[in-house]
C-alpha cells in the first residue's frame, strides 16, 4: 500500500499488511475481526489473518474515515472511500451490520491495464481490436458491462484509451479510478453529504456541469441511479463518443437495467419513450464477465439495434467460444466474430479505417 498512507493507520491495519502488499491480492473482505478473505488471481481464500478485537478493527475503521475525512457512526453505517493509493474501501458498522463491523478493500492495480495487456492475457482478440478502436474512433456511445468483480473499471480505462489525443475528455467518478493518459482531460468526483445532511453533489449534478464545458467525451465510472436519463438525453443531444460502465450480466439486461435507471430519475416518461431514447442513445455494448476459473474476459460485443415491437434487439459482433480447460483447468477459448456485421460498417470503410481482411471476409458470407 502506498506509504502516503499514514504509518499510524498502517498500523492498526497490520493483521492485513501481508495482503495489502501482495500484488495477487485484489480484495480483502472483513467479515469479522477472526475472518479475514482475500480474492487472489479471481478466487476466494480465506486466510488466517486476525484483528485481536471487535474495538481494534472499528479503530482501524475509524481511523480511515478520519485519514479522508469521511463520516462512519450509528447515525451514518456505512463509509465509501478511496485511499491515496487508489484502493477502494467499503464499511458498514452496527446497528446495520447485525454482527459487527464489515470493512471490504478492493486494491487498486498498480500495473496498467491497457487493450494490448487485454489481449495477451486472452480477455481480448486481436482480431476484435480495430474494431473497437473504429467504434471509437467514430464516436460510437459505449457501454461496458459486467457483474460484480468482473472487471468493468480496468476495461472502462482500457477502452477510453483508445480516444485521440486531442480530445477534451470529461470523467465523472464517484472515486476517482480511471487513469487515462490524454492531455485534455477533466476529472470530476461526488461529494458526499456533511454532519448536517446538506452539501452533497452527485452524479447527477456532475452530468449536468460537464455539459456546460464543452466537453468532446463524457465517461460515468458506473451508471447507477437517475443520473441514466440526463447520460441519454445528453449522448442523443450531439454528445457521441460517450462511454459509462453499468452492472449487467448480458447485453439484453444492460438494456433492460439502463431502462430501470432511468425510472430512478423522477421524470415521468412513457416505457416505450425510455426504450426508443436508450436504442438510440446506445451504439455498442461490450459484456465481461469473470468465469469460474477465476478469469476475467469480454464475453461479447454487441450493437444496439431499433427497437422492434418496441422489444431492445441487439447484434452480437463478437462472441467468446471456450474450446476447452488447459492442464490448469484454466478456461481456453477466444472472442471470435459471429459472422453478423455491423449496421454501420460503410461508416468504418468510409473513414479509412482499417479492419482485418479475415474479419471483412466473414462479413461477407
Amino acid at each position: 500500500m502506498n506509504q502516503q498512507f499514514s504509518g499510524t493507520v498502517r498500523n492498526f491495519l497490520a493483521p492485513i499488511l501481508e495482503h495489502l502488499d501482495d500484488p495477487e491480492v485484489s480484495e480483502i473482505m472483513i467479515n469479522s475481526p477472526q475472518e479475514v478473505w482475500v480474492e487472489r488471481r479471481g478466487r476466494l481464500e480465506k486466510t488466517e489473518s486476525r484483528f485481536e478485537s471487535e474495538e481494534s478493527l472499528m479503530s482501524a475503521v475509524n481511523n480511515i474515515a478520519q485519514f479522508v475525512q469521511r463520516r462512519i457512526d450509528q447515525d451514518t453505517p456505512f463509509m465509501d472511500a478511496r485511499l491515496p493509493d487508489g484502493s477502494r474501501v467499503h464499511a458498514v458498522r452496527p446497528p446495520c451490520a447485525r454482527k459487527g463491523v464489515w470493512l471490504a478493500i478492493r486494491k487498486f492495480p498498480h500495473e496498467e491495464l491497457t487493450i494490448d495487456k487485454l489481449v495477451s492475457l486472452g480477455a481480448l482478440s486481436q482480431e476484435a481490436v480495430p474494431f473497437l478502436e473504429a467504434c471509437v474512433l467514430l464516436k460510437k456511445n459505449i457501454l461496458v458491462a459486467g457483474g460484480a468483480g468482473s472487471g468493468k473499471t480496468s476495461l472502462l480505462n482500457a477502452v477510453s484509451s483508445l480516444i485521440p489525443n486531442h480530445e477534451r475528455i470529461i470523467i465523472i467518478e464517484d472515486a476517482a479510478e480511471l487513469r487515462l493518459q490524454q492531455d485534455h482531460l477533466l476529472s470530476l468526483e461526488t461529494k458526499p453529504a456533511d454532519k448536517k445532511g446538506k452539501g452533497e453533489v452527485s452524479i447527477r449534478d456532475l452530468l449536468r456541469s460537464s455539459l456546460r464545458l464543452r466537453p468532446d467525451r463524457i465517461i460515468i465510472g458506473e451508471i447507477r441511479s437517475g443520473e441514466a436519463l440526463d447520460f441519454l438525453q445528453a449522448m442523443n443531444t450531439g454528445h457521441g463518443g460517450s462511454m459509462g460502465s453499468i452492472h449487467a450480466s448480458s447485453p439484453l439486461e444492460t438494456l433492460s437495467r439502463l431502462e430501470t435507471l432511468t425510472l430512478f430519475s423522477d421524470v415521468e416518461l412513457p416505457i416505450n419513450a425510455i426504450r426508443q431514447q436508450i436504442s438510440a442513445a446506445i451504439n455498442i455494448l461490450i459484456q465481461t464477465s469473470r468465469f469460474e476459473d477465476g478469469s476475467r474476459k469480454i464475453s461479447h460485443i454487441a450493437e444496439v439495434c431499433p427497437l422492434e415491437d418496441d422489444e431492445y434487439r441487439v447484434n452480437t459482433i463478437f462472441r467468446f467460444k471456450q474450446t476447452g480447460l488447459d492442464g490448469l483447468g484454466k478456461i481456453e477459448g477466444q472472442l471470435q466474430p459471429t459472422g453478423q456485421r455491423p449496421a454501420f460498417l460503410d461508416q468504418i470503410l468510409t473513414a479509412g479505417l482499417v479492419l482485418p481482411s479475415q474479419l471483412l471476409n466473414t462479413w461477407e458470407k
